[in-house]
C-alpha cells in the first residue's frame, strides 16, 4: 500500500464539468510558465535521482546498460519506480533528453516503469550518458496541467484583442508590470526638429508573433521593452532611423537605415500594437557625440544580418540567476537539443557558432560542444556564462542584436570614453542600456510635444501607445569597465549589485 489517497482531487474532474465553470478554476490553477519542464535528476552509471512528482509524490530512477541485444555499444534500459499516488486519477508526464535523443512518456500506474534504448546513437552517447547520465524533466502540472499551459501561453502570439490581453496579463503577473492607460491622442504630434543624432527608441510590443517573444524576451532578461532603434539626422538635416532587426521585402531580419517618416508609420500601421518611447541623449553627451564616426560605423553595417548568433547570451551572465525557475541550464541544453534535432542549421545560427567561440573551436555540432566541454572539464552553465566578445566575427559577420547594435554606435561616437576597450556591448541586454546614465535627467527639457496631454510625466518622451510605458532603473548607472558581464536577472524584482 501506498498509503491513504483520495479517489480524485477536484482539479482531476474539473474537465468533465460545464465549461463556464471548469475553465475559470483551471486557469485559475495554471499558467504559462507551467509549460516549461522541470529537471529532476540524471541518472547514469554511479547514481539514481528521487523526487517528488505532480502525481506521485516519491518516485527513483536508475539505468543498466546492457549489451544483449546484438550490438557493439549496446542500449540501455531507464528504470521510473512510481510510488504514492496522490489520487486515482492522476499521471506524471515526462520529457527524456541526452544530447543525441528525445523522448517523452506518461505514468498513471504505482510500478517499475521502463524505458529502453535498443542502442545508442554512437560511442559518445553512450560515454556521455554513462559520465553525465540521462536527463528527466517532469511537465509539473501533469498531462491536464501542460495542456491548460498550451491554451495560456498560445494566446501570446496572436494577434488579437485575445493576445494582448493574456501578454499583458503575463507581464502583469511574472514581472508586476502596470500597464495604465494614457489618455488620447495614443500618437504624438512629434517636431523633428527636437530629435537629433543619437537619441535611443524603445519599443515594446504586445501582441502577435513578435509580441509573444516579446513578452518571454522581458520575464527572462528583466527589460520593459522587448526592441530598440537610434535616431540619426544627416547633413541636411533629415530625420533617419537606424534599426537591427529590420524585416525587408524577403522578410529577412536586418540592419537598415530608414526615413524617419517610413518607420513611423510602420509602427503606427503595425498590428502587433507597438508603443514607441524616445530616451532623448543628455547635452553633455550629445556635445562630445562623434556623429561623423556613427554614420561610418551605421552604414557600414547596413544590410548585415540581425545578430541571432548571440542573442542568448546578453542575457545569462551566471551559473544560476539569470533562470526564472523553472528554467535552469539543464532546460535550455534540452531546448537547444530538441532544435538541433528539428531544426539543425537554425540551431547553428542561433547558439552552436557561438558556444565554438567560447570554446575556441570550429564547426562543432551540439553533441559535440558537449563532449568537448566534459572533456576539459568545465560545465555547461560556465560556457554559457562566458562574456561575448564584440570583435567575434561569425560566418556571417559580426553579430549585432538591436541592442548591440546601438551601444557599438555610441562606442564608435564616444561615449563610452575613456573605458570604451573593457566595454563588451554585446553583453548588454536592452534593460542594461536604459538604465545607463546616458539621458537626460532635467524632465524641462523635453521637448513641448512629449507626453502632452497626459498628467504624468514620464521622464522620457512616449511617441505612440494606449498604455505608459514604464522603465525601471532608468538612467541611473554611469558605465563602467566590464559592465554587465555577470549580473543576475531573476525575478519579479530583478535586483541588479553594484557594478555587476
Amino acid at each position: 500500500m501506498d498509503g491513504l489517497k483520495v479517489p480524485f482531487r477536484p482539479k482531476d474532474i474539473l474537465p468533465a464539468l460545464p465549461r463556464q465553470v471548469a475553465w475559470p478554476l483551471l486557469d485559475s490553477m495554471h499558467n504559462a510558465v507551467d509549460l516549461l519542464p522541470l529537471f529532476v535528476g540524471a541518472p547514469g552509471v554511479n547514481n539514481s535521482a528521487e523526487w517528488k512528482g505532480a502525481c506521485f509524490y516519491k518516485n527513483e530512477a536508475w539505468m543498466d546498460f546492457t549489451t544483449s541485444n546484438g550490438s557493439e555499444l549496446g542500449g540501455g534500459v531507464l528504470h521510473i519506480e512510481t510510488s504514492k499516488a496522490h489520487s486515482w486519477t492522476c499521471m506524471d508526464l515526462y520529457v527524456f533528453v541526452t544530447p543525441y535523443r528525445v523522448t517523452w512518456d506518461y505514468y498513471f500506474i504505482a510500478r517499475d516503469h521502463t524505458l529502453k534504448i535498443e542502442e545508442w546513437e554512437g560511442a559518445e552517447e553512450l560515454e556521455y550518458v554513462k559520465k553525465n547520465g540521462m536527463s528527466i524533466f517532469l511537465m509539473p502540472s501533469g498531462m491536464l496541467g501542460t495542456l491548460l499551459a498550451l491554451w495560456d501561453i498560445l494566446p501570446l502570439f496572436s494577434n488579437t484583442g485575445w493576445g494582448q490581453s493574456a501578454n499583458i496579463a503575463f507581464l502583469k503577473k511574472h514581472m508586476e508590470a502596470s500597464f495604465q492607460h494614457r489618455p488620447k491622442p495614443w500618437v504624438s504630434n512629434i517636431n523633428q526638429s527636437d530629435i537629433h543624432t543619437g537619441d535611443f527608441l524603445a519599443i515594446s510590443k504586445i501582441r502577435g508573433r513578435w509580441g509573444g517573444f516579446e513578452t518571454l524576451e522581458k520575464w527572462v532578461t528583466g527589460a520593459y521593452a522587448g526592441h530598440t532603434a537610434v535616431c540619426l539626422k544627416d547633413a541636411e538635416g533629415k530625420l533617419w532611423v537606424g534599426e537591427s532587426g529590420h524585416e525587408n521585402e524577403k522578410g529577412e531580419e536586418i540592419i537598415a537605415v530608414i526615413p524617419w517618416e517610413e518607420w513611423f508609420d510602420e509602427q503606427q500601421k503595425d498590428i502587433s500594437n507597438p508603443h514607441v518611447a524616445l530616451l532623448p541623449l543628455h547635452s553633455d553627451l550629445r556635445a562630445k557625440f562623434n556623429a561623423t564616426a556613427a554614420w561610418a560605423y551605421v552604414l557600414n553595417m547596413s544590410g548585415e544580418p540581425y545578430g541571432y548568433h548571440n542573442m542568448i547570451f546578453s542575457w545569462i551572465d551566471t551559473l544560476t540567476d539569470n533562470y526564472p525557475p523553472p528554467l535552469d541550464a539543464h532546460l535550455v541544453v534540452s531546448v537547444m537539443t530538441i532544435w538541433n534535432r528539428m531544426q539543425p542549421d537554425y540551431a547553428a545560427n542561433m547558439w552552436n557558432e557561438a558556444l565554438n567561440k567560447r570554446l575556441g573551436t570550429k564547426d562543432l555540432d551540439l553533441p559535440s560542444i558537449l563532449i568537448e566541454t566534459e572533456q576539459r572539464g568545465i560545465s555547461f552553465e560556465e560556457l554559457l556564462q562566458i562574456p561575448e566578445k564584440d570583435d567575434w566575427f561569425y560566418s556571417d559577420g559580426k553579430s549585432t542584436t538591436c541592442i548591440a547594435f546601438i551601444l557599438e554606435m555610441y562606442k564608435e561616437a564616444g561615449l563610452f570614453d575613456p573605458i570604451s576597450s573593457s566595454i563588451q556591448v554585446t553583453e548588454f541586454t536592452i534593460r542594461d542600456a536604459y538604465m545607463l546614465r546616458f539621458f537626460d535627467d532635467n524632465i524641462t527639457n523635453l521637448p513641448s510635444w512629449c507626453n502632452e496631454n497626459d498628467e504624468v510625466q514620464l521622464p522620457f518622451c512616449q511617441i505612440l501607445g494606449e498604455y505608459r510605458m514604464e522603465l525601471p532603473g532608468y538612467n541611473t548607472i554611469d558605465p563602467y569597465p566590464h559592465m554587465n558581464e555577470n549580473c543576475p536577472s531573476l525575478p519579479p524584482a530583478y535586483h541588479r549589485p553594484k557594478k555587476c
